[in-house]
């Protein structure tokens, strides 16, 4: 007697079944995505942070060098610039990166080099951009592509002031026995900056 093998025809998946999986995969893709955004975020800012850091401890280098604070080639103010601090890809900011980074003989006159944030690799974020040349530095950015912001001591009181003017609260503070202090808004948006955001060396 023949035993007979009865094919059995498959079945495919239903579509209840298939709506279960895309909706599975769909929550996956977006819990990674938000995972992933955290992430860089955080990366960016931990480089922002050794940056700010670097700005802050060339400025004090200098300050143990010649005994007194950098300064753009319009002189220093009578004040802390806490009104308008310093913005690091424009006018001031710029002569003032010129003297730590040793390109300005006037006040560094045994042309140092105090300033050492890693070069840009794309000239617009994430490091310091200079010339043509390399003699002169043209900005320096965060790793949003924005400037950092640098306060200084000008009246030599040992005290700071800092307004920062955010979306969700401003900062108004007063640092004491301090020289320097640099921030960056941790956002490539400026007008939407909030405190989490906030990069700083105080």
């Amino acid at each position: 007697m023949k035993t007979q093998f009865i094919k059995r025809s498959q079945q495919g998946f239903t579509l209840v079944e298939l709506l279960v999986v895309i909706v599975i995969i769909a929550v996956l893709a977006t819990l990674g995505t938000s995972v992933g955004i955290a992430a860089l975020q955080k990366a960016r800012k931990v480089t922002a942070q050794a940056a700010a850091t670097d700005i802050a401890n060339a400025v004090e280098q200098f300050y143990s060098e010649y005994n007194m604070l950098p300064a753009p080639d319009s002189g220093a103010p009578d004040e802390d610039n806490k009104l308008t601090p310093y913005e690091t890809n424009s006018g001031n900011g710029i002569q003032l990166l010129d003297v730590l980074a040793g390109f300005e003989e006037e006040q560094n006159e045994r042309k140092l080099r105090f300033l050492g944030v890693k070069e840009s690799d794309d000239g617009r974020r994430n490091g310091v951009v200079y010339n043509g040349t390399g003699d002169a530095v043209t900005g320096l950015f965060d790793p949003w592509g924005e400037p950092y912001y640098i306060i200084l001591d000008y009246d030599y009181d040992g005290r700071i002031e800092i307004s920062v003017p955010l979306q969700d609260s401003n900062i108004n503070t007063t640092l004491n026995n301090k020289r320097v202090a640099i921030y960056s808004l941790g956002t490539d948006t400026p007008t939407e900056a909030k405190r989490k955001d906030l990069v700083k060396t105080w």
